[in-house]
């Protein structure tokens, strides 16, 4: 813990007792025992000794559900804690620059923690070295930054792309044309999942990547996935295509391929709610075989819900085997209908109400507290 921050949770103690001095002053010989108290479902508790001032920074994929989902998991963990007087979010589309600065206006809001998706490994190392001698704790999620003194929490996206290469792989018999459809350029979730995908393609050299070895960037966003897909559909380069992998843009390619009036060729995608809807609807779309691999959007509200744990003096397990030190590491889980228990699970994560481009994965155990209806409402402390 640096010095700022001992200084500053040294400051909120001698706050507290002088409030505590007071209250026993007043009070004098009174037995009552009085307490300050709110009422919750579970009967009456504390009141939260402290209430923080949490930033949040999103620079990329507004529109997006993923990241849509993202931030509002976020307000709905600081609503649900009881511990946050405000969330103040930052949900732009911007680079790692505008992203710099987004952060820096965070702290200098005199934020108690900023958690961030970030758009590059290592590019905010400045701004989060200021805010980490600033006291101010600093939490990544989605993907991790070099800054040794920010927490990363995030899904393990090597994993989660060698997952649904290998499944795919293993679908065309270990030969065939694939189409990869990564995500946003430079991201490093988008790196890392490259990584994942590289390494099950060692393991099955008969697959011939298109349209290149690096493939295409959909930016995660929805119409530049459709546009490409429909581009690859009219340049007749479908016909010779075995399978599809995308990085979590995949309901859009399964409705371009169904205008189009075309056959299916298995495809993996991510746990959103439409992909899992068209992977068990054989009647809507007949003949689809396809992966969905879990990745969480729910880590915005663990990001919240982790800040808080530091916040509060909580010590927190960490993986040994993370690139990055202090980095908690959520592991994906592939399910497929093609099998009977893949169907299972899919069926299993689906969840009523929710907005079809939203992944399924509302809450992570221990880091998020909320309902599956505060997190579709989207509504903050003081909204």
């Amino acid at each position: 813990m640096t010095r700022q921050r001992r200084f500053k949770k040294w400051s909120r103690f001698l706050v507290l007792m002088a409030a505590v001095a007071l209250l026993a002053a007043a009070c004098g010989g009174d037995d009552s025992g009085s307490t300050t108290t709110t009422e919750g479902t579970s009967g009456t508790t504390m009141a939260p000794e402290t209430m923080y001032t949490i930033g949040y920074s999103n620079g990329g994929g507004v529109g997006n559900g993923f990241r849509e989902e993202q931030v509002c998991t976020a307000k709905a963990e600081a609503l649900a804690s009881g511990e946050v007087s405000e969330l103040i979010t930052i949900h732009r589309n911007t680079d790692a620059a505008g992203q710099l600065a987004d952060i820096r206006d965070l702290i200098a809001a005199g934020v108690d923690a900023i958690v961030f998706n970030p758009n590059d490994p290592d590019a905010l190392n400045p701004a989060l070295e200021e805010a980490n001698a600033a006291g101010i704790i600093t939490i990544s999620v989605d993907a991790y930054v070099t800054n040794p003194d920010t927490y990363n929490l995030y899904n393990n996206q090597i994993q989660y792309a060698y997952l649904g290469a290998k499944w795919l792989f293993e679908q065309l018999g270990g030969e065939g044309n694939v189409y990869y459809m990564r995500g946003l350029a430079g991201h490093p979730a988008d790196s890392d999942r490259d990584i994942g995908f590289k390494m099950a393609l060692d393991e099955y050299p008969g697959i011939n990547v298109l349209p290149t070895l690096d493939g295409v960037a959909t930016g995660w966003d929805p119409a530049t996935t459709t546009q490409l897909i429909n581009d690859w559909i009219a340049s007749g380069q479908y016909a010779d295509t075995d399978g599809i992998w995308t990085s979590g843009m995949d309901s859009q390619v399964v409705d371009a391929i169904q205008q189009a009036n075309l056959d299916y060729v298995p495809i993996v995608g991510a746990d959103l709610g439409a992909f899992v809807a068209q992977l068990l609807d054989p009647t809507g779309y007949p003949g689809l075989e396809g992966a969905a691999v879990t990745n969480t959007a729910a880590v915005g509200g663990a990001g919240v819900g982790l800040a808080l744990k530091l916040l509060n003096g909580e010590t927190v397990e960490t993986a040994a085997d993370a690139t990055q030190p202090n980095t908690v590491l959520l592991t994906p889980v592939l399910a497929d209908n093609i099998s009977d228990s893949g169907k299972e699970l899919l069926k299993s994560w689906q969840v009523d109400g929710l907005d079809p481009l939203w992944p399924l994965g509302l809450q992570i155990e221990g880091f998020t507290d909320y309902t599956p209806e505060q997190a579709v409402a989207c509504v903050g402390p003081g909204q």
